[in-house]
């Protein structure tokens, strides 16, 4: 009697100890095989090119780029490349981004290793792996107005302590601008003050710290 062909996964995060655990839970599943891990986006590309994967488990955070470019690239190359982005963070703007960019399951990391192997082989058989809190999170925000690209970047001089006459003077803007961006935020964040704008921000992945 043959032996069932294995789910091969590659892990991508720079948390050795994630590694680790990740490799602990998959070894005592008899359908599937950790094939390769890597610690940025760029080895991950590499990594991916040489092994090619059934499932990428992909860190949203890491060190040299975020976890939604490497998944870029690699389905750029590999359009069938089947990725869950993992992560610690609940932000509606990159689950929205990550699934823009074909991500097949986003899931937290501190979810129940057996929900996680159920997600592995879900993705495997060519199903999307959406949590109801995803599901939750994108319906919430689904009519908010999106910021502009300038208005993120006016809300990224905020979170860094910038004034506005420093905000205007980095962005070659007047002060008066800086202004009215600043009070767009605010409406479309649905913010009482900046400091509650910058936290909104981060909790739903707009900006980064």
């Amino acid at each position: 009697m043959n032996e069932p062909t294995r789910i091969r996964v590659l892990s991508v995060d720079d948390h050795p100890l994630l590694h680790e655990g990740l490799a602990t839970v998959l070894d005592h599943q008899p359908d599937m095989l950790l094939v390769a891990a890597a610690a940025s986006g760029h080895e991950a590309i590499q990594r991916f090119r040489e092994h090619q994967p059934d499932v990428t488990l992909m860190d949203l955070r890491l060190p040299d780029m975020s976890g939604i470019d490497a998944l870029i690239a690699i389905r750029t190359d590999f359009p069938g490349a089947r990725i869950i982005m993992l992560t610690t963070f609940e932000g509606d703007v990159d689950i929205q981004r990550a699934l823009a960019a074909g991500a097949s399951g986003y899931l937290l990391k501190s979810m129940p290793p057996g929900d996680l192997v159920e997600a592995i082989r879900h993705v495997h058989a060519g199903k999307k792996r959406i949590p109801p809190w995803v599901a939750a999170q994108l319906a919430e925000h689904f009519s908010d107005e999106t910021l502009t690209r300038r208005e993120v970047e006016v809300l990224q001089q905020l979170a860094s302590g910038s004034r506005n006459r420093e905000i205007a003077d980095r962005l070659g803007i007047t002060e008066e601008t800086v202004k009215v961006h600043v009070k767009h935020v605010m409406e479309k964040l649905g913010a009482k003050d900046r400091t509650a704008a910058v936290a909104i921000a981060i909790r739903r992945g707009i900006i980064q710290l």
